[in-house]
């Protein structure tokens, strides 16, 4: 999950969301779980919701511009969780909030299992930098 303090060294959401005019969120789901449509839309939901509360206590004034230019999101897919590891390393190393979505395993997954990475919002140039290779859903 996305922690609002960092060093230094990375920028804060303020220089983030002043580098691009549209803001972008991405929602990465993991394809080796081999999840069915109903159950990625449930997971995607989760993330979006999860990110949204988060930014709710860490960052309403970002919550507020993603909100104003319409809430835009895009689904892409993952291979697996060493990829979504990866791909939520680099989106907090360069300061993007991320939330992870752990199945409570009543249905098609194990309990525990991380579905989806939100990933955003934040200029879609800087997200791009991090999701922009990854395949549409």
């Amino acid at each position: 999950m996305w922690a609002p303090t960092r060093n230094s060294s990375q920028p804060s959401n303020k220089k983030l969301q002043k580098q691009g005019s549209a803001l972008l969120g991405v929602l990465v789901v993991r394809q080796d779980l081999k999840m069915k449509a109903g159950k990625i839309a449930s997971q995607c939901a989760h993330a979006a919701t999860g990110i949204y509360a988060e930014l709710m206590h860490s960052d309403r004034s970002l919550l507020r511009e993603w909100e104003d230019c319409g809430q835009p999101k895009i689904v892409v897919s993952c291979r697996n969780q060493q990829e979504m590891n990866k791909l939520r390393d680099a989106a907090e190393d360069i300061g993007l909030p991320t939330f992870v979505v752990a199945d409570a395993g009543r249905t098609q997954v194990s309990a525990g299992s991380k579905t989806v990475l939100a990933i955003g919002p934040g200029p879609k140039v800087v997200v791009d930098s991090v999701t922009g290779k990854l395949n549409l859903l």
